[in-house]
């Protein structure tokens, strides 16, 4: 019996993919087909695939063309399999010439031509095109340029900003509108990275005139001008993303699963630490969008764990700050106390500290080292040293990537996959609020 093995994402599976696999099987007697799991996909930079792996894998199958379907992990699965299955013929499309080239030693490798004009890229760019215009003043501005260049589907229709300087010459390609009501207008959805003060007006345009938005955390620094805004998203069928790109982070994601799950017993204590200097405040001369306050530029992304592993309905809310001028924080603490637990976000812009996540447990710890909010590694560790366990996941821009196709699935199919809920939304601006109305607070000289 000839064995033929092939490999493929078969996100949206269509005419051409079909064709390949009649070839492929044509081959040979038996044909097994790899299909690629999310993951793996996304380390090949394919991050917008719009299927779900079982939804894909049963495509191949409705076919009735595969004898096996296997998931293709990992980097350098195929010689594995090939031995595995003991496989005569490697084949795949004629645009990977050369690239599998090394497997003949394992076997005999065949190119095939593809049908021309057929892509699956070209059908999700097709079907899903959406302009995205960007309001911020900061540096967020360029990350959120930079990622959604990655993503199918998305034409940026340009930016509304008052810091100029940030534009750099690769993005001279980039409209510049005068008035953000302009950029509103000419867009399908719209991306927030302006002072958390704007938030609430800006969010509220857009919502106003059904477009979708994905807004920097917080939403707002009021926690009613956040609950208006999730009604009226939902009111006006419009997709709202809170956006903190840590939940996005596969290592983040596997934590908390691994937590929930019990690994560590259970959980009664989260220390969560982000910090970063910054140059010098000028007292006179500030311009408004530098002055993200450490409780708005940190705090949505310390809390983020503690919201979601504690959950939004803690006892007491504790704030220690040391103030660098009415408003801004250089660093603040907030302690979280719970019935059973207690935890603590230290965030600060004018101190700098080991910027690292432990979630402690009654059976051992798990150890996020800096800067954690960005990690592609984590680990769990107990009292016998030798049972620890390491865990590493790829990371593609910061998270940001994957926010944003999650962001264009959701718009696609009417129903919101952010991974941050409503009620931590909620918690998030509530925090702030309590800040800013100094409830609960102790200021440090």
């Amino acid at each position: 019996m000839k064995k033929v093995i092939t490999y493929g994402t078969y996100d949206l599976l269509h005419i051409g993919h079909i064709k390949l696999l009649e070839r492929a099987k044509a081959l040979g007697d038996y044909l097994i087909v790899g299909v690629t799991a999310d993951d793996f996909d996304k380390k090949r930079g394919k991050i917008n695939v719009q299927q779900s792996l079982m939804e894909r894998i049963e495509a191949v199958r409705a076919t009735g063309l595969a004898d096996k379907i296997i998931i293709e992990e990992y980097e350098g699965q195929k010689i594995d399999d090939i031995q595995k299955y003991d496989v005569d013929i490697f084949t795949v499309g004629s645009d990977w010439i050369g690239k599998f080239d090394y497997l003949k030693e394992y076997c005999d490798v065949i190119y095939l031509e593809r049908t021309k004009g057929i892509s699956s890229s070209d059908i999700r760019i097709s079907s899903n095109k959406i302009r995205v215009g960007i309001i911020g003043d900061n540096n967020l501005v360029v990350k959120y340029y930079n990622e959604c260049k990655y993503v199918n589907g998305i034409e940026l229709s340009g930016v509304y900003t008052n810091n100029l300087a940030l534009l750099s010459a690769q993005m001279q390609d980039l409209y510049i509108f005068n008035e953000d009501d302009d950029l509103i207008e000419n867009a399908d959805a719209v991306i927030v990275a302006s002072h958390p003060a704007q938030h609430y007006a800006t969010i509220k345009k857009c919502l106003i005139k059904g477009k979708h938005v994905l807004c920097e955390a917080p939403l707002t620094i009021k926690k009613e001008e956040t609950l208006e805004l999730l009604n009226m998203a939902e009111q006006n069928n419009c997709i709202l993303f809170d956006s903190i790109k840590t939940a996005y982070a596969t290592a983040y994601a596997r934590a908390l699963l691994l937590i929930k799950g019990g690994k560590i017993g259970e959980v009664v204590s989260i220390s969560a630490t982000c910090t970063s200097l910054f140059e010098a405040i000028n007292q006179s001369n500030e311009t408004s969008y530098k002055k993200w306050n450490s409780i708005c530029a940190w705090g949505p992304t310390a809390f983020l764990p503690i919201l979601q592993l504690f959950g939004v309905n803690y006892k007491e809310l504790r704030i220690v700050s040391k103030m660098l001028k009415e408003g801004f924080d250089g660093f603040s603490e907030v302690v979280f106390i719970y019935d059973k637990s207690i935890a603590t976000a230290t965030v600060g812009k004018a101190v700098k500290s080991e910027g690292e996540l432990i979630v402690s447990g009654t059976e051992g710890y798990v150890y996020i080292p800096a800067p954690w909010w960005k990690t592609d590694y984590f680990e769990i560790r107990y009292e016998n040293t030798t049972d620890n366990k390491r865990y590493f996941y790829q990371l593609d821009g910061e998270g940001i990537r994957n926010e944003i196709v999650s962001f264009v699935r959701s718009i696609k199919n009417n129903k919101s996959l952010s991974k941050i809920s409503a009620s931590e939304s909620i918690a998030i601006s509530s925090i702030i609020e309590s800040f800013n109305n100094k409830d609960n607070m102790t200021l440090l000289d």
